[in-house]
């Protein structure tokens, strides 16, 4: 029963993938909360906070191309174990700098600084890593199930995501930062473990191509999909303004004042909305009008930024963000179906790094667009202008791109 929801969970080899990848993104979601926290406490500056998202982005975006380029050309099993193992070596130093040797000798903003540098090896390693795992999935099922291994890719990424951003909030309060360090570290090399089960896989691209034809290629291939382009860009500027989770350690520890735990809870009310849409949506996948659902989930999802910057209750922020992820969800679900069934197997690695530029680097620019405007505007009304700006551009979308509000899969 390949049109089952749940087929690619039977292909053993799947199972490990997702097993693997689930833990190590536990791990280091678990690693953002933490470090958003740690760098808060530590300087006490909304523009620190921004410095994080841009520590990574930076690097991440100058391999993003060049990465794309690589792994199409070389064996994607022993790329993703590298990666994983990079990242480990970045907690390893983590985990030394959150000693108390260090915090004796070393003034708060060397700290920071020191967390900085490690963040941009981090985006380094992630250019690489992020596509390599988005790409290796369709060597892995076949054809048939792809769209619902897309979803169960999704849903367990996110799963991820809320336990991580939950349990770094926990463990910060119940073992502190530097313990909890060690946690993440275990968790990176278990996932480590569960990928090293994975096959080899063959390399589809044999091209004499030079390293600029190839990365051309691969942007070329997504402007021409205006599916796929639509998709991205609307995506890229809702997350873009509307990264109010960057500022969520401001607000937990000077508006709600909630501690740490709070500080967990609001950090993964998102992931927890997301995974009950993708969980619906992955059984009951979308047959109709995908275009429109998603122009309605971006701005949805505006909308909830807005009351979460305006809100001074605990349960009503967490209610506002949760809801954000629903919508957050439903976009995950139609970009990640689109990007699998619409790229070609020789291309998967070229696209998903442009993909990982548009979305993944959003991210992190929204991050540092956050504290800049926190620093300039206040921080309640730099996520009310973030929210409002997501509601425009889907208004400005809506009415100029309308291929992409009657796009159908």
């Amino acid at each position: 029963m390949s049109n089952h929801p749940y087929a690619p969970l039977r292909i053993k080899e799947f199972k490990y993938f997702i097993a693997g990848r689930f833990i190590f993104i536990m791990g280091l979601r678990m690693t953002g909360t933490v470090i958003g926290w740690w760098v808060y406490q530590l300087t006490n500056s909304p523009l620190a906070l921004g410095m994080v998202g841009l520590s990574e982005v930076v690097t991440a975006l100058s391999l993003a191309l060049y990465a794309g380029h690589y792994i199409d050309q070389n064996e994607k099993r022993r790329l993703l174990l590298s990666t994983v193992l990079l990242y480990a070596i970045c907690i390893a130093v983590l985990l030394g700098l959150s000693t108390s040797f260090s915090s004796d000798h070393l003034q708060p903003w060397t700290i920071a600084w020191s967390i900085f540098a490690i963040i941009a090896c981090t985006g380094a390693i992630r250019a690489f890593s992020g596509p390599t795992f988005g790409s290796i999935i369709s060597q892995i099922v076949p054809k048939e199930v792809l769209p619902a291994a897309a979803s169960i890719s999704s849903a367990t990424w996110l799963i991820g995501s809320i336990m991580g951003h939950a349990l770094g909030g926990f463990f910060i309060a119940w073992i502190g930062i530097h313990s909890t360090f060690f946690v993440i570290l275990g968790m990176i090399l278990i996932g480590f473990g569960l990928l090293f089960q994975l096959l080899p896989k063959p390399v589809l691209v044999m091209t004499t191509k030079n390293t600029w034809q190839s990365v051309l290629e691969g942007i070329d291939y997504v402007f021409k999909t205006k599916e796929i382009l639509g998709t991205l860009s609307l995506d890229l500027f809702a997350v873009l303004f509307g990264g109010a989770v960057a500022m969520v350690p401001i607000f937990a520890k000077d508006i709600l004042h909630i501690g740490p735990i709070g500080f967990g809870w609001l950090n993964a009310a998102t992931d927890i909305g997301s995974i009950v849409s993708v969980t619906y949506l992955t059984i009951r996948p979308l047959r109709a009008h995908q275009g429109k659902i998603l122009f309605y989930a971006v701005g949805g999802f505006g909308l909830c930024i807005i009351v979460f910057a305006l809100s001074n209750l605990f349960w009503l922020s967490f209610v506002a963000l949760l809801i954000s992820g629903c919508m957050d969800g439903v976009s995950v679900i139609i970009r990640g179906t689109i990007l699998q069934i619409k790229t070609p197997d020789a291309l998967r690695g070229r696209v998903m790094s442009v993909n990982s530029m548009f979305i993944n680097s959003s991210n992190e620019l929204g991050q540092f667009e956050s504290g800049v405007t926190a620093k300039l505007m206040g921080t309640i009304p730099s996520v009310v202008f973030g929210g409002c700006m997501t509601m425009a551009i889907v208004i400005f979308t809506w009415f100029k791109a309308p291929s992409l509000r009657k796009m159908k899969y």
